[in-house]
């Protein structure tokens, strides 16, 4: 053993072990004491040398101590103060300077990127491969995402980060046989919890999955070279010297830290100037229950209405509407939105060669001066923001597009959804005019299938502790129709099987600043009074977010502030009635609270109930069911 290193978080209780051996180093983490990552392969492989062996620590490292504070308004918590210690590890090779790893750990949070440096007079590089790994200990289990391969499903568009979730199952297995969709969450027999993300992606790299292996190892991989129908590298371009995304680890001994997380954002900047103020908004949106035949003018004006009706600031025009209702009429909705204090979203297809999605608009946004053409249309009318769909890949290529669409838009005044799409990667801090992201099963597929609505509330358990834990999760989802069709007609399209008052608990538990909830025109007489009224309330920013209790897969109980108000919102997927007592420290003892709660058939009722002098409270969900308690 040639050099042996530790960095600690600022509370002592994790630690990141570095070792070279031999020339390879690795890593491994601890957390109060316990072996959460065995030592594990770090390092990369370029087209100018192998960074990963061969490799001299120098003696003196560089320590940082790093304290930030910033706000954010989109994020699960407003206001961030950032304190971690960092330290620098420099390596040579044949004596000349190669790479550094640059370590992170914050209390719970440990990141990592990579620096490469030039060789004589090559200042740019490929990176072919990263040795980044992260080994588990014997008996982990996974709550994994397989990715999909590439240039298939409905007209070849996927990955989109879509496929259904494996739970508690043993490791060692590689997904569909290529890897699995970031973030990834372990739990580790009874010590704790993994989860493995990304952050700072943009257009010097490409995004990554991770790739399972024998014995509890997994690794960094690269796009599939199929993806985008095979145009574009696969490995990322860097110049010399540059940097690598962060790789991040964040771990607990409760899920408490994976859901209070800020990592994503504690480690990326802004990368240009807000052009303006933008704006987190409530809106509605036809096609979730009405599909293609409702993207008429008549139709979309009865939507604008019913968002002004909700108190709602936007509609979301979603496919066709170039076709269906014609600019010069979407120019009369802008307008007719304005008078009603409701803006326009207007969806595009992302277009361009790398699949078969045959939606229009096609060919407004893959191309520069097109693009910005059409934002400044957009500008001319009033559009407050776009949704871009059909994505279908992770390639640096692809990177550059998302953040071209994003800075264009910003000098527009447009806010940017992105669907069909991949995982955003601290994107929020990134680029101030982003708005939110698919990158999940999301409500749609509550129209498609009714095997979606059978596990609605088993994915809605995954979705609060996996993906919706490191970025804005743009679901659509708070239907209140009980079947999905435009007039909530028994036995025609499929069921929702969840209660309303879990459609309310959902609007709380997923976190997106921008929401476009599932409801309908019919629902302001056929839903209950108390439904409509609170998701005339129910914020979309927040201020703080804390775990209460849950499993993946089986329960889900979180609260969320915003200002001095807290919102407790619990589901249930399991089949027997949940019955539990949970501690609220953060309202007062002696509280009044309101109550929405259901019975045995899911019929949801509102009453008033007084928090217990020890803050303790026991709440009873049935299955498909959810209780939500507002202070």
């Amino acid at each position: 053993m040639q050099a042996q290193t530790v960095v600690t978080s600022p509370d002592g209780k994790l630690t990141v072990n570095l070792a070279v051996d031999n020339g390879t180093p690795t890593y491994s983490v601890s957390y109060n004491g316990k072996l959460f990552l065995e030592p594990s392969p770090i390092g990369l492989k370029t087209n100018i040398g192998d960074f990963s062996t061969g490799l001299a620590l120098k003696d003196k490292q560089i320590e940082n101590k790093i304290d930030e504070t910033y706000e954010l308004p989109n994020i699960k918590q407003s206001k961030v103060r950032y304190i971690a210690n960092e330290t620098v590890f420099s390596f040579t090779k044949n004596k000349e300077s190669v790479i550094d790893i640059i370590f992170r750990v914050s209390n719970n949070d440990v990141a990592f990127k990579y620096k490469v440096y030039p060789q004589k007079s090559t200042v740019a590089a490929v990176v072919q491969e990263e040795a980044s790994g992260f080994l588990f200990p014997a008996g982990t289990t996974s709550f994994l995402s397989a990715q999909s391969q590439a240039m298939v499903g409905w007209e070849r568009t996927m990955p989109s980060y879509e496929i259904p979730y494996v739970v508690d199952a043993p490791v060692g297995d590689n997904g569909k046989g290529e890897g699995y969709t970031f973030p990834c969450l372990f739990k580790l027999k009874n010590n704790g919890w993994v989860l493995i993300s990304e952050t700072g992606v943009d257009s010097y790299y490409c995004a990554s999955r991770l790739i399972g292996h024998e014995k509890g190892l997994y690794t960094i991989g690269f796009p599939m070279q199929g993806e985008n129908n095979g145009v574009g590298s696969s490995t990322p371009g860097i110049r010399l010297p540059g940097e690598t995304p962060w790789r991040t680890i964040t771990v607990g001994e409760t899920l408490e830290p994976i859901v209070t997380t800020t990592v994503p954002f504690d480690l990326v900047k802004p990368r240009y100037e807000a052009s303006q103020k933008y704006q987190y908004t409530k809106g509605t949106w036809s096609w979730i229950i009405g599909m293609e035949k409702s993207m008429n003018y008549e139709e979309q004006l009865r939507y604008i209405d019913f968002s002004a009706d909700l108190g709602y600031q936007t509609l979301l025009v979603d496919a066709l509407w170039d076709t269906q209702v014609g600019r010069d009429k979407v120019e009369a909705l802008a307008k007719y939105g304005a008078s009603k204090g409701v803006g326009l979203y207007l969806w595009y297809n992302s277009n361009g060669y790398w699949n078969d999605a045959p939606q229009t608009p096609r060919g407004k946004m893959d191309n520069s001066i097109v693009r910005r053409k059409e934002m400044a249309w957009m500008k001319s009318i009033g559009i407050k923001g776009i949704k871009v769909d059909f994505f279908g890949g992770d390639k640096q290529e692809t990177m550059k597009l998302y953040e071209d669409i994003l800075f264009d838009a910003n000098d527009y005044g447009i806010m940017v959804i992105f669907h069909g799409t991949t995982l955003p990667r601290g994107w929020e801090r990134m680029y101030p005019n982003y708005a939110s992201s698919e990158a999940v099963l999301a409500s749609e597929n509550l129209f498609f299938t009714q095997e979606s609505n059978n596990l609605e509330a088993f994915s809605a358990t995954l979705h609060t502790f996996i993906r919706n834990t490191v970025g804005s999760m743009d679901f659509g989802g708070s239907a209140l129709n009980k079947f999905y069709n435009d007039k909530n007609t028994p036995n025609k399209g499929s069921k929702r099987l969840t209660s309303d008052v879990y459609a309310l608990a959902t609007a709380v538990l997923f976190q997106s600043g921008v929401q476009h909830f599932a409801l309908a025109p019919n629902n302001l007489t056929d839903a209950p009074k108390w439904a409509i009224d609170f998701m005339k309330t129910v914020p979309t920013t927040w201020d703080e977010v804390k775990f209460i209790d849950g499993y993946p897969g089986k329960y889900a109980i979180l609260a969320r502030r915003q200002g001095n108000k807290w919102y407790v919102a619990g589901i249930n997927a399991q089949k027997e009635t949940l019955k539990i007592k949970v501690k609220l420290p953060m309202i007062a003892g002696g509280s009044s609270l309101k109550q929405y709660a259901d019975d045995a058939q899911l019929n949801g009722s509102v009453n008033t109930i007084k928090l217990k002098k020890n803050q303790e409270i026991e709440v009873s969900i049935p299955c498909n069911g959810a209780v939500l308690l507002v202070n």
